[in-house]
């Protein structure tokens, strides 16, 4: 008769965990769902909207703040505030609108949106974007999103490297193969955008790109290019070595280079003003991206465009965007401070209507 009372204190002791089992899972269960962030995980995510404020002081932003998977669409880590990224966007457009109404810089500001700005401009009907290309400043990556997006390849990394800047066959149509009001239509309705960067340190890389490393074999900018600013600009008669930054300084800040530039054709790009190539004063962008806080501003623009679930902005290698001020001071170390003037003169324009300081070393 022991065998059977044993059975029964077993069945009891089994069932009694099952009900501990039961109730834990109950307590977890409700725990979750008090707690949980319905934005973040529980609920669909709504598009970041991006609404006027009248009183900045009244607005809480949170120190920090951990936002969820969703909200880092790029292949880096968000590390930006979400809640911040509206505001530093609304204040670069609005500081772009008031330098563009000083008239004391009007010269250096404006220009007309001639078939050189349109050239600049590619255009992705299907969702209705336009990318205003600004040499040196990552827009490689970009023109690659906007490959995807028109469909010629299904993913960046099938997009080989000699198509990307091969207008030819990688599906990206310029804002100039349009007709008057077609172009009209796009730049009053499409979301637009571009990148900056640092003025001096976008030179230095446009410098060593074209004329030290040219990764691409670009043969005429070290054999055509370059000796004629050396002919032009070049002190030292006897000195034989290529061209250096010193030249390139003084050919950029001449008041008379266009007569150069005509001659370089669309080479220029390269070094040409963001005023030149975007017309940012007389084109309402939606967006202004600026290279030193690419990591947040990428996945900005992706979700202002309504494209952040359909492609991704490539990686950024860790400290790749990161202004380097000991390397433009190194750079202009060895120049005469009348040359570095004639140059900030001519990109004072650049500097001022996107926020970027006189150097330091100009104002020794």
């Amino acid at each position: 008769w022991l065998v059977p009372d044993n059975m029964h204190h077993q069945w009891l002791l089994l069932a009694a965990c099952f009900w501990v089992i039961f109730m834990f899972m109950v307590a977890s269960k409700f725990i979750t769902l008090t707690f949980k962030d319905p934005d973040g995980y529980g609920a669909k995510q709504e598009p970041l909207i991006l609404t006027a404020v009248t009183k900045v002081e009244e607005v809480h932003v949170p120190e920090e703040k951990h936002w969820p998977e969703e909200f880092q669409p790029t292949g880096k880590a968000f590390s930006g505030n979400l809640i911040r990224q509206p505001l530093v966007h609304m204040e670069r457009l609005e500081l772009l609108r008031n330098v563009c109404r000083d008239t004391a810089l009007r010269n250096l500001s404006h220009t007309a949106v001639s078939k050189f700005v349109l050239d600049r401009i590619f255009v992705c009907d299907k969702h209705k974007i336009l990318f205003c290309q600004t040499p040196k400043v990552g827009n490689t990556q970009w023109k690659k999103v906007l490959i995807v997006l028109n469909g010629a390849f299904s993913s960046i990394e099938e997009i080989p490297e000699n198509i990307v800047h091969d207008h030819e066959k990688n599906g990206l149509p310029r804002l100039s193969s349009f007709s008057d009001s077609e172009i009209k239509k796009r730049l009053s309705l499409y979301f637009k955008f571009f990148i900056v960067r640092d003025p001096f340190e976008r030179l230095i890389s446009a410098f060593k790109d074209k004329f030290v490393h040219n990764p691409r074999f670009e043969p005429w900018y070290r054999h055509e290019i370059a000796p004629g600013i050396i002919r032009k600009y070049r002190k030292n008669r006897t000195e034989t070595k290529g061209l250096q930054f010193e030249d390139f300084v003084r050919y950029l800040g001449d008041p008379n280079h266009r007569w150069l530039d005509v001659q370089f054709g669309d080479h220029i790009i390269h070094w040409v003003t963001y005023v030149e190539l975007c017309a940012p004063c007389e084109i309402t962008y939606s967006v202004i991206g600026h290279h030193e806080t690419l990591e947040d501003d990428a996945p900005y623009i992706l979700k202002a465009a309504g494209i952040d679930h359909l492609v991704s902005y490539p990686t950024i290698p860790p400290g790749i965007t990161v202004y380097n001020k000991t390397k433009v001071e190194r750079y202009f170390s060895g120049i005469s401070k009348r040359d570095i003037r004639r140059l900030y003169a001519r990109f004072e324009g650049d500097f001022k209507l996107f926020g970027y300081r006189e150097p330091d070393f100009l104002l020794n």
